[in-house]
């Protein structure tokens, strides 16, 4: 442990976090003694979407938010100064369609065409799970939708919920499609191998900005050397998972498991090709921005926002160079 961070007193930092596989560098960092090592005392709260995490980002009740980035925008627009200081994941949405669906599916067929076909065999729309308009789960289906599959609006219905809820609607068939990140997509196809997964994240939204670790501005201006801290044992996190999976995933299915899946499971969805493990912040400025002007076009979102001063790359930037 570094002397300096011995010798003071822990700074609390509550993480508010989506229990999503994209998020395991929190995990792994925190039950690999890193952020204790840090100067950080670490309390976890779980949300089922990035939009529900802004209200406790505007309350004050967290100063450290993972999760997809696009909510972020909305939370700096409403005056809440938060920024991103590392990247955790990219394009880490699928879509996933249960049997009655996916037999539509067919090689060489579009997603219009399969849409189509269902509603004309089921006399009804395909009713597709996600989380809340704004979110980054949202946006990515909406986009696939209309932009990418082309796919008429009267063929599905869109239906809001949280992950969880997103998870089950899909197992017991109360939807036909949803959107779902690992662990969930290795967790429902073992579960229900009829379950098909028919788009990955970059078909859905190229370069997809998944989740980040975002801060508080009072957050990281009062505590500079433990924020350093933070990101240096995320930095080290995302490289432990992409090296050594096997050491990584006990950290991960104890945060995430609670008694629905076990390592193996956990471990088959990290080699997942929805898994996709980052953090320079900087590679996804771009697809945010894009992002964005698809949230304007969708109207979740009433204008197109500066991002200067959402991306804050100095810590990252300083733990690569240190690592």
């Amino acid at each position: 442990m570094d002397r300096a961070f011995a010798q003071a007193a822990p700074v609390k930092a509550r993480i508010g976090v989506i229990p999503v596989l994209g998020a395991s560098q929190v995990f792994v960092a925190d039950r690999e003694g890193w952020l204790k090592a840090a100067g950080l005392d670490v309390s976890f709260t779980t949300f089922e979407s990035g939009p529900n995490m802004i209200q406790a980002l505007a309350s004050g009740t967290i100063d450290v938010y993972v999760a997809g980035v696009a909510p972020l925008i909305v939370a700096r627009s409403r005056g809440i100064d938060v920024r991103v200081v590392t990247a955790t994941a990219v394009e880490e949405m699928t879509f996933v369609a249960t049997a009655k669906l996916a037999r539509h599916f067919e090689s060489g067929v579009t997603p219009a065409e399969a849409f189509r076909r269902y509603r004309a065999s089921a006399g009804a729309p395909a009713r597709l799970a996600t989380q809340p308009a704004g979110s980054v789960p949202n946006t990515t289906l909406q986009h696939w939708l209309w932009q990418v599959g082309k796919v008429d609006k009267a063929d599905v219905t869109v239906v809001p919920m949280g992950i969880d809820a997103t998870q089950q609607a899909v197992l017991v068939g109360a939807v036909e499609g949803a959107t779902v990140r690992e662990p969930a997509v290795t967790i429902v196809q073992t579960r229900d191998p009829g379950i098909k997964l028919v788009a990955l994240g970059g078909e859905m939204f190229p370069g997809q900005p998944g989740t980040v670790v975002a801060a508080t501005a009072a957050f990281l201006d009062k505590n500079p050397a433990q924020a350093q801290g933070l990101v240096d044992a995320v930095v080290r996190a995302t490289r432990l998972i992409q090296q050594d999976p096997a050491r990584a995933g006990p950290h991960i299915e104890a945060a995430l498991g609670k008694g629905i899946t076990d390592v193996a499971t956990i471990r088959k969805a990290l080699a997942s090709p929805a898994s996709k493990f980052i953090a320079d912040p900087r590679s996804i400025v771009d697809a945010t921005a894009a992002m964005q002007r698809y949230q304007v076009t969708l109207g979740s979102l009433d204008r197109e926002l500066p991002l200067d001063g959402l991306f804050d790359a100095r810590y990252f930037v300083k733990a690569a160079a240190s690592q």
